[in-house]
């Protein structure tokens, strides 16, 4: 990336009051040189907000209705009239998240439509570094611009889920699983992502992530809410999460989309290269999150292939079941994205439960994100926390 500084606002915003939130936001975008610095109005713009899955908006799993309406009355103020919204979930289907998390009320109040998001095209990236070919989704397509809306929350697999992984919902369908197979640890996977960031590149104008509630724990579908008040937004989504990353006292290097964004040229991720404007970060620094702070070792995959069953076991990351939390719904089975499925509902007693082959498993964390009771959380090993995670 060139020499000259990101620049990341940081927003203080109390809670979720529609009118606050716009005057928050309106304020961190002109701090930034207005709207009007990053899409013309004869352009069509997409809204891609974080639509995981239908949940209970208190549960802080999607992009808040609030944050979406500001985004629509700035667009819409500044003559921006051509707009869509719409996202791929990782469960159910575009228009039924989208309705269950309260955007679909906010889009139709400003005439707003939904784009298509349950299918696209096959389009060639040749300067992809480990990717040279997306699915995208027919909305992403037929837009001329993208304003990306994350949400502040913990992963499974990349530590974090914010600015740049947002773009992962414009892979529309099942092909998010098959990518999961095809890029199995969280290194490969991140590059993926930053590659299918740079493909977008040149319609992604402004990325704003909503951190006034957001998930610490068990994320990005089972975490629990906390409270930060906060909205980042910026146009370089690498100093976004990098930002969001020292707000939770994680350091960067551990996440491996920022990382790799920084190493392919996607944005900068070093603190010297990016400017904060808005707010003091010390405002809002949490130490408590409750997130990985351990780095993910870039040999780890190698090292994978020497270890027997039983090694593997004592030392990597798995997804673990707690069965009083199971209600034997099997969107674990159905989500597991490698041919042969690594997890079966078995019959045990009167209850259906998860019954894992770890030696299938390819450390994805599909079932821990799916899983709509938070039944699967993600467990180190003592014995691996002391030898691959070690600093």
């Amino acid at each position: 990336m060139e020499d000259k500084k990101s620049q990341v606002v940081i927003m203080g915003c109390g809670d979720y009051d529609s009118e606050l939130v716009y005057e928050k936001l309106k304020t961190a975008i002109d701090l930034l040189g207005g709207i009007e610095k990053f899409v013309n109005k004869d352009e069509k713009i997409l809204i891609k907000p974080n639509l995981l899955r239908g949940k209970n908006l208190a549960l802080a799993v999607t992009t808040h209705p609030s944050v979406f309406e500001a985004v629509i009355r700035i667009l819409q103020e500044a003559g921006i009239n051509k707009l869509g919204y719409g996202d791929s979930p990782g469960f159910g289907s575009p228009t039924g998240v989208a309705r269950d998390s309260g955007l679909t009320a906010v889009a139709e109040k400003y005439k707003i439509a939904p784009k298509e998001f349950n299918h696209g095209e096959s389009v060639d990236f040749y300067l992809g570094n480990v990717t040279k070919r997306f699915e995208i989704a027919q909305g992403v397509l037929e837009s001329d611009g993208i304003i990306s809306l994350s949400k502040m929350k913990t992963h499974g697999l990349t530590r974090i889920t914010g600015a740049v992984k947002n773009q992962f919902g414009c892979v529309y369908g099942l092909n998010k699983g098959m990518s999961h197979a095809r890029y199995p640890d969280a290194n490969s996977f991140s590059k993926m992502l930053v590659d299918l960031n740079r493909y977008l590149n040149p319609k992604l104008r402004l990325f704003i992530m909503d951190g006034i509630i957001a998930m610490e724990g068990n994320g990005p579908a089972s975490g629990e809410p906390v409270q930060m008040k906060v909205l980042l937004v910026s146009d370089d989504p690498v100093a976004l999460d990098a930002t969001f990353a020292r707000m939770i006292n994680l350091d960067p290097k551990f996440v491996p989309t920022i990382v790799y964004g920084e190493e392919m040229g996607l944005g900068n991720a070093a603190e010297e290269k990016i400017e904060l404007l808005g707010y003091p970060i010390e405002e809002f620094f949490n130490p408590e999150f409750d997130v990985v702070r351990m780095p993910i070792d870039e040999t780890i995959t190698s090292k994978l292939a020497s270890f027997s069953r039983i090694t593997k076991s004592l030392l990597i990351q798995k997804p673990v079941v707690d069965k009083n939390k199971c209600v034997g719904c099997g969107v674990c089975e159905q989500s597991c994205p490698v041919e042969k499925k690594a997890i079966k509902m078995v019959q045990r007693k009167r209850r259906k439960y998860p019954l894992y082959f770890y030696n299938r498993c390819i450390r994805c964390y599909c079932c821990q994100e799916m899983c709509p009771v938070g039944a699967i959380s993600v467990k180190t090993p003592i014995l691996g926390k002391l030898v691959i995670y070690k600093k």
